[in-house]
């Protein structure tokens, strides 16, 4: 998936059948809001469209983004007392700590993702959890399996196989935490899910889910965002004179760069969206790359403008599964990318060096971006 792919998408109309992904797609921004913002007629429900397999059953049970109301809505509620907005402002000092720490360990060169963008917010994730942050390694592990291995089609049965070990192994390691926990209550996020009366499957699912959610995202905008500035002529330079810009450089990267580039849905009913007529049960891929790149909706869509507003994008979704972590996934961005333009007068991005990106069909977000800072 390319941008030349998302022009072409967004060209071929807002709602269109997709022959060669087997699914119905939206690309338009009022259809998407539309399709996220009605979860009775757009289920987020796919284990009936889902090849079977055991490990991904069981932890779908926990899988709060794969689940309707009413149960969606119970678990919700446990876990966002975590992250209300006195709680996430409250991590600041420690989120600029570790940004500190993990900056003063780095020379001139090294890499944004493996030094900073990757451990910051794994760090600030595990420590919320209870997880030993020191398994990170680990964590790096999964995600990797889970996020490069999926093609250009949704629910391949190839890709479900390639991931199952992985979803074992965290499945496993996330179970024994859980009963750890409950055997040996903490002052951390998994002690309260089990407080909550959650099994211990339930428990590790959704323990799985804030573990890499709560990590990825930070990840793909801290190295998204150093992309958009690196391609956009004095857009650095700006930011250090106007500071109050920085908030809105991160919103348009996550418009412009947006990390998971499609959700998907499934209709329980016959419906109609914009000029198509879509069937039950039936695959629905929801572009948000190509969303938050609508010309109805965004001027000049393919250019990076600190200084866009509005700027509704769709990044962190729409509806009663918008992200909940995207606050924290903000201010983690935010600290990091001040405390960057602050320390160094210069941040290029090494193009003597490779840069490696996710599978942009499933994420859009470098695995590797070296820089030379000064």
């Amino acid at each position: 998936m390319s941008t030349a792919w998302v022009d072409a998408a967004l060209r071929r109309g807002p709602v269109y059948f997709d022959e060669g992904q087997g699914c119905w797609t939206v690309t338009g921004h009022p259809e998407a809001l539309a399709v996220l913002g009605d979860p009775v007629t757009f289920s987020s429900d796919l284990a009936d469209l889902v090849p079977r397999q055991e490990d991904l059953d069981l932890f779908r049970r926990g899988n709060i983004v794969q689940m309707d109301p009413p149960r969606h809505d119970e678990l919700r509620r446990i876990v966002s007392r975590a992250f209300t907005p006195r709680v996430v402002a409250g991590l600041e000092p420690r989120i600029e700590a570790i940004t500190g720490s993990l900056l003063d360990a780095r020379g001139s060169r090294f890499d944004l993702i493996d030094d900073l963008a990757y451990p910051l917010p794994v760090i600030v994730i595990a420590e919320l959890l209870g997880v030993p942050a020191a398994d990170r390694p680990v964590f790096r592990r999964w995600a990797d399996r889970l996020f490069d291995r999926a093609g250009e089609r949704l629910l391949d049965e190839e890709a479900i196989a390639a991931v199952a070990p992985a979803v074992h192994e965290m499945r496993e390691y996330l179970l024994e935490h859980v009963r750890r926990r409950r055997a040996e209550p903490a002052d951390d996020l998994t002690t309260a899910l089990v407080r909550e009366g959650l099994d211990d499957e339930a428990a590790a699912g959704f323990v799985g889910v804030l573990l890499i959610a709560g990590h990825i995202t930070t990840t793909a905008t801290l190295g998204n965002t150093v992309l958009c500035l690196h391609e956009t002529p004095g857009a650095a330079d700006e930011l250090r004179a106007a500071p109050d810009l920085l908030p809105g450089a991160i919103e348009e990267a996550l418009r412009l760069r947006t990390p998971f580039p499609r959700l998907a849905r499934r209709t329980t009913t016959a419906t109609v969206l914009g000029d198509a007529s879509l069937p039950a049960d039936t695959l629905v891929a929801i572009w948000l790359a190509a969303a938050n790149r609508d010309p109805r909706v965004f001027a000049d869509p393919s250019a990076y403008d600190p200084r866009r507003n509005p700027n509704p994008h769709l990044a962190f979704g729409h509806g009663i599964h918008f992200c909940l972590g995207a606050p924290l996934a903000r201010l983690e961005a935010r600290v990091a990318l001040r405390m960057l333009l602050r320390r160094y007068r210069e941040i290029a991005v090494d193009t003597a060096e490779p840069i490696r990106f996710r599978n942009p069909w499933v994420m859009s977000s470098p695995t590797r971006l070296p820089i030379a800072v000064s």
